[in-house]
């Protein structure tokens, strides 16, 4: 049984059905930090132009990278998600792709920001990750 805590306080926005919790505690364990991922293959080849298949790609790189560490999307805490040009609709766009990695019991807390631009030109969106394994 993990010992982390998802906490939806009463007075705060009831963000279960936008795919985040608004606090995780965790005991002590292995912490994990893991880089941005991107929209990009293992060849650092950009897998599409199209912003979910970015996000597809980078969810995809993540689970890799946390696997790598001994953890899943079950141990993360937080994630961070950068967003070029953001707009509304990239949300909804990456609901689905999210839900396909984290289970509804496991969302981590979350922040999403726009940002003009990330490091490589064409590159959509970039998503790391703090996990804790306990």
């Amino acid at each position: 049984m993990s010992g982390k805590k998802r906490i939806q306080p009463d007075n705060l926005l009831q963000s279960q059905k936008f795919g985040f919790t608004q606090v995780v505690t965790s005991p002590p364990g292995k912490l994990v930090f893991v880089s941005g991922q991107v929209g990009m293959d293992k060849d650092g080849k950009l897998v599409s132009s199209d912003f979910a298949a970015q996000a597809g790609q980078a969810y995809e790189n993540l689970v890799i990278a946390l696997e790598a560490a001994g953890a899943s999307p079950k141990d993360v805490t937080m994630l961070r998600v950068y967003i070029v040009d953001y707009k509304p609709e990239c949300a909804m766009k990456l609901g689905p792709v999210f839900a396909k990695h984290f289970p509804e019991d496991a969302f981590p807390a979350q922040t999403m920001v726009g940002v003009a631009a990330l490091v490589m030109p064409g590159l959509l969106i970039e998503i790391e990750a703090i996990a804790v394994v306990e």
